[in-house]
């Protein structure tokens, strides 16, 4: 994504078709990712300035990121993955624990839940990440999260005008969603009238069950099409 002026690479995934297992213990058992990038990983790291990782699931980071970005990008994390990508090489990391001021942009934490019950609790720790500069339009990143009511207090608090939102609606064979099924999408949608709702993080993954089709027609149906954008692979968008 570009903000203020600077590109940042976030989360990537950049292994080829099928270089990861599938996700244990969840439907569709296909090895991961499911389908290409949209550009050769060196043609995406091109040009990056730094690399935002809101947790370190291997469909946010994997080996093959670990591999080709390079080291000494400053690499802006949760707290808990600090030391995980010291040790990997990386030179500059810098961990947000509140508010982390980069390049002229405040970077604040916040937080989510990956799932509820014992799954959520597995799946812990993650974060999401807002965006604020001068002359720019506040982004809230939300992470891999359901809609709970630390995405709810972000919106309050920083009142985003662009909201990325991880959808999907992945699960494993036992439990609910772990990521944003389509009436989430929804609710983030409605709670924030100001803000535009892009959802990404659909048919890539095995266990993600919720398509773009299906989202689309959701989202339609509650009357938010214009203000929910759910991007084709590789397809960008300005606001």
């Amino acid at each position: 994504m570009r903000f203020s002026g600077v590109t940042v690479l976030v989360d990537p995934m950049l292994g080829d078709v099928g270089a990861n297992p599938p996700v244990p213990n969840s439907p569709n058992p296909r090895p991961n990712p499911l389908v290409p990038l949209p550009r050769p990983a060196p043609a995406l790291i091109g040009g990056v300035n730094a690399v935002l990782i809101t947790h370190t699931h291997r469909d946010h980071f994997d080996d093959a990121a670990a591999s080709i970005v390079p080291k000494h990008l400053p690499l802006i994390c949760q707290p808990e993955d600090e030391a995980k990508f010291q040790g990997l090489g990386f030179a500059s990391v810098r961990p947000v624990t509140g508010v982390l001021e980069w390049e002229g942009i405040e970077i604040h934490r916040t937080g989510g839940r990956h799932g509820v019950g014992e799954v959520g609790r597995r799946m812990a720790p993650v974060s999401g990440f807002v965006l604020r500069a001068s002359r720019e339009r506040t982004l809230y990143v939300a992470g891999d999260t359901i809609w709970c009511p630390e995405v709810e207090e972000a919106l309050r608090r920083h009142a985003p005008a662009v909201t990325v939102v991880n959808a999907g609606a992945a699960q494993f064979l036992e439990g609910g969603p772990i990521t944003m099924a389509a009436e989430d999408v929804i609710e983030v949608a409605r709670r924030a009238p100001g803000t535009n709702v892009i959802a990404v993080h659909m048919e890539a993954i095995n266990h993600c069950v919720l398509t773009r089709a299906a989202l689309a027609s959701s989202v339609a149906a509650a009357g938010l099409s214009d203000r929910v954008w759910i991007p084709r692979d590789g397809e960008s968008k300005s606001f």
